[in-house]
C-alpha cells in the first residue's frame, strides 16, 4: 500500500509540476486515446499499479490544465498545494461527517469552517449555513428555506402538505438569472415558466426599479454578481423594494460569494427573511 500511494503522490506532483509545458486544452490525440477506457467489465481485479500507470497515460494528457496558471475558463481557480495535500488526506481518513458519532474531526472541521465564512461574510454568529455540492445544491437548498418561510407567514405547512392547495407563490428573477435557479425552482414545485421576470440593463443587472409591487407570498431572486459581466445586482435598493412587500430575497451569490476552489470550489448563497411590519423576530435562512 505504502509504495502504490507514494507512486501517485510522485504522479501527481509530476502532473502539477509540468503544466506550464503543455496545453491547456487537451490535444486531439488525447482526446482518441480515452477510447481505450472503454473496455467491458473485467473478471478478475486489475493490479492497482497497472491502474495507475493507465489512469496517467490516459487521462492526464486529456484534462483541461485547471490546476495551472494559464486557465481561465469558468469560476475555476487553481488548486493550493495545502488544500490538495489536505485533500489527499481526508481522503485516506475516508469519514462520513454526517454526524458527531460518525466522524468528530469530520464534523468538527465543517463547524469551524462555517463559523470562518460568517465572520468573513459579516453574517450574525446564530445564522444558519451549510456545505452543498455547487450552484443547484446551493440555490435548491436556500429557495427550499424560502419556500418554507414564506408560506409558513401564509399558515401553509409546505413539508406536511406540499404544495397542493397552497398559496400561490410569486417568484421574482433577472432577465439574466443563471439556468442553476431556474432549475432549483422548477424542482422544488415552483415552475419555470410561471415567473415574473424583471428586465436586465447592459450589465446584466435586474433592473430594481422595475420590481413591481408584490403580495402574498413572494421570493425575489438577485445575483451578486453576474457570472458573464461580474456586475452586482442593486441589493440595497431591491431590499427595500422586498422589504415593503414582505418578500424573501435570495441572493445566488455567483461571483460576489465565490470561496475559492482551496474550499472545493463551492458557490455561497444567502438568503435572508425580510422584516414584516409588526412581526415579533428576524430569523436568516
Amino acid at each position: 500500500m505504502r509504495a502504490l500511494l507514494i507512486r501517485a503522490a510522485e504522479t501527481a506532483a509530476r502532473y502539477l509540476e509540468t503544466l506550464d509545458a503543455r496545453s491547456v486544452a487537451p490535444s486531439p490525440e488525447a482526446l482518441a486515446s480515452l477510447a481505450e477506457l472503454d473496455e467491458p467489465v473485467r473478471d478478475a481485479p486489475m493490479d492497482a499499479s497497472a491502474v495507475l500507470e493507465m489512469l496517467d497515460r490516459v487521462g492526464s494528457p486529456a484534462t483541461m490544465g485547471m490546476a495551472g496558471r494559464r486557465y481561465f475558463g469558468f469560476v475555476i481557480g487553481g488548486s493550493l498545494p495545502a488544500a490538495l495535500a489536505a485533500n489527499w488526506l481526508a481522503g485516506a481518513w475516508d469519514q462520513c461527517p454526517g454526524l458527531y458519532a460518525a466522524s468528530p474531526i469530520g464534523t468538527v472541521l465543517e463547524e469551524v469552517c462555517l463559523r470562518w465564512l460568517l465572520d468573513v461574510l459579516k453574517l450574525p454568529r446564530d445564522c444558519g449555513a451549510g456545505f452543498v455540492t455547487g450552484a443547484t445544491a446551493a440555490n435548491f437548498t436556500a429557495l427550499a428555506a424560502a419556500r418554507h418561510r414564506v408560506l409558513a407567514r401564509a399558515g401553509w405547512d409546505v413539508e406536511a402538505d406540499g404544495l397542493f392547495g397552497a398559496p400561490p407563490i410569486t417568484v421574482v428573477v433577472g432577465d439574466e438569472v443563471h439556468p442553476s435557479v431556474i432549475k432549483a425552482l422548477g424542482m422544488l414545485g415552483l415552475g419555470r415558466s410561471r415567473l415574473l421576470r424583471v428586465p436586465a440593463d447592459g450589465q446584466g443587472r435586474m433592473r430594481a426599479s422595475e420590481i413591481p409591487r408584490l403580495s402574498g407570498p413572494a421570493i425575489v431572486c438577485m445575483q451578486a454578481g453576474n457570472v458573464n459581466t461580474g456586475a452586482f445586482d442593486r441589493a440595497a435598493e431591491i431590499c427595500e423594494r422586498a422589504h415593503a412587500s414582505g418578500a424573501w430575497v435570495h441572493v445566488d451569490g455567483a461571483f460576489g460569494l465565490w470561496a475559492g476552489r482551496a474550499l472545493n470550489t463551492l458557490t455561497w448563497f444567502k438568503a435572508w427573511q425580510m422584516p414584516i411590519p409588526g412581526a415579533p423576530t428576524r430569523t436568516s435562512g
